[in-house]
């Protein structure tokens, strides 16, 4: 038996970031993973899929480059292997980061399966038994959610986990699920030159986000020569030896074939507990799988002593690897007994790396009115601005403000900022902050916003809406 402060199970995002702070503060951290650390983000998600999505961007530019800049350029072919190579080197890399970083903080990590033997006890296999003195931080993450009737082959029938680790590229994709991973896996295979059907069972793309985003967005999609099909569900699949066959309901009723080398499941992911027996400890997970905290100001579960960071959380925790960095924070500083400040979700921002790019933070309209709320909103095309026109890919601001005064004037706080197009993801700094800040417009129309930029569209709406416009009426 080995005895420590802090036992974290899973050494993702929100796992290592809590091992990294707690041991900064000068607590004994012991880390089990049965894997990489580094978790699903680093070595399946999202740094493997943004290096993929960049280079999809520099063939979309060759593209753009032909056909509206008249150089003559085109992609001959794709060296698939040397692609995969130079991602490959950039998650090593940063795999390499995160093991020297926690090794420099003196984090001691053990390599194999763990599971709960008690409020204060772990064990991990091949490695024993350890007691944590202040307490256990469970962070296992989660797994994409597949089907029933659907099993993945790795070759036909693909997860987001495995659908970049390919032999090669397909010809023909059938995305099925219009969220976040599913759109950017569409928009990636478009990219390098599939054809591309993306399947959504609720009646838009990016449900959760503003209806001005998603409308945008598959606007966008569309115009890339994306087959978009909303409020559509799968209703049959048969494997063939190169492909799938698929029948799609379409949202007015009809019975569509799609037939693909590649169908690829984004329906969502779910929390992995899977031999971590959480009984064990007095624990018990909800009906979707999650571990609850009993007190979200701490994120430590009705055991005491028990907390959770990451995909283990329910809502409103938002699974999102930045997030989880935050809740890491927070653990790791309420077992070194010191104040720290609870995660406040409302303020994190949202970011899908399609192209075109999204990026949101804050209520959507939807969500204010629904919270009874009197609002003002503005929205900004971005082909408005001569930097938006130069980009050619459309795109808007949308800003959602709280009508505070008599006559409805957006003199409240701002709700939210919603955006689409290129390099959006970039841009949601500075909103994340005029949110959390509770800004008024009157206080982003005093700051200037360089010309000729995009953010200028951040800066124009508000202009407007605090009576200052200038390009906008």
């Amino acid at each position: 038996m080995s005895e420590t402060d802090v036992i974290i199970i899973g050494g993702g995002t929100g796992g290592y970031s809590t091992a990294l702070r707690a041991a900064s503060l000068g607590l004994r951290v012991v880390l089990a993973e049965r894997d990489l650390v580094g978790g699903t983000c680093l070595h399946r998600g999202c740094i493997p899929s943004k290096a993929m999505l960049h280079a999809g961007e520099l063939v979309d530019g060759v593209a753009e480059a032909r056909e509206r800049w008249g150089l003559r350029a085109t992609v001959d072919s794709v060296d698939w292997s040397a692609l995969v190579a130079t991602r490959d080197t950039i998650v090593a890399r940063n795999h390499q980061g995160v093991v020297g970083h926690l090794a420099a903080a003196g984090v001691r990590v053990v390599h194999g399966s763990a599971r709960l033997a008690g409020p204060r006890a772990v064990v991990v296999e091949g490695a024993g038994r350890f007691t944590a003195r202040r307490g256990i931080v469970l962070a296992t993450g989660s797994r994409p959610r597949m089907l029933p009737g659907l099993t993945a082959d790795g070759r036909r029938v693909v997860t987001s986990d495995d659908a970049l680790f390919a032999a090669e590229l397909p010809r023909s994709v059938l995305v099925l699920g219009g969220g976040a991973i599913g759109v950017e896996y569409a928009s990636f295979h478009r990219s390098m030159g599939a054809q591309v059907t993306l399947v959504e069972a609720a009646d838009r793309l990016l449900p959760l986000e503003d209806e001005a985003v998603s409308r945008h967005l598959a606007r966008g999609l569309k115009r890339r020569g994306i087959t978009v099909r909303t409020g559509a569900t799968l209703t049959g699949t048969t494997l063939l030896d190169d492909g799938v066959r698929a029948t799609v309901r379409t949202a007015k009723g009809e019975d569509v074939v799609v037939e693909a080398e590649r169908l690829l499941v984004a329906v969502g992911r779910v929390p992995v507990t899977e031999g971590l027996e959480p009984a064990a400890a007095g624990l018990a997970t909800d009906e979707r799988g999650f571990v609850p905290p009993a007190d979200w100001s701490r994120l430590e579960t009705a055991v005491p002593g028990i907390h959770v960071v990451g995909d283990l959380l329910p809502p409103p925790s938002l699974g999102l690897a930045h997030a989880s960095f935050a809740e890491g924070l927070l653990v790791a500083e309420t077992l070194a007994g010191i104040p720290s400040r609870p995660v406040d979700y409302a303020t994190v921002p949202r970011v899908t790396y399609s192209s075109p790019q999204t990026a949101s933070v804050g209520l959507t309209e939807a969500e204010a009115r629904a919270r009874g709320l009197e609002v003002k909103v503005n929205s900004l095309p971005l082909t408005a601005l001569a930097k938006g026109m130069v980009y050619g890919q459309g795109g808007v601001v949308k800003v959602v403000v709280a009508a505070d005064g008599a006559g409805g004037e957006a003199t409240g706080a701002v709700l939210g900022v919603h955006m689409v197009g290129p390099n959006v993801s970039e841009m949601i700094a500075e909103s994340q902050l005029l949110v959390a800040w509770d800004a008024e417009p009157s206080d982003v129309a005093q700051q200037i916003h360089a010309h000729p930029t995009l953010s200028e569209a951040v800066g124009e709406t508000f202009l407007t809406l605090a009576g200052r416009g200038l390009h906008q009426h």
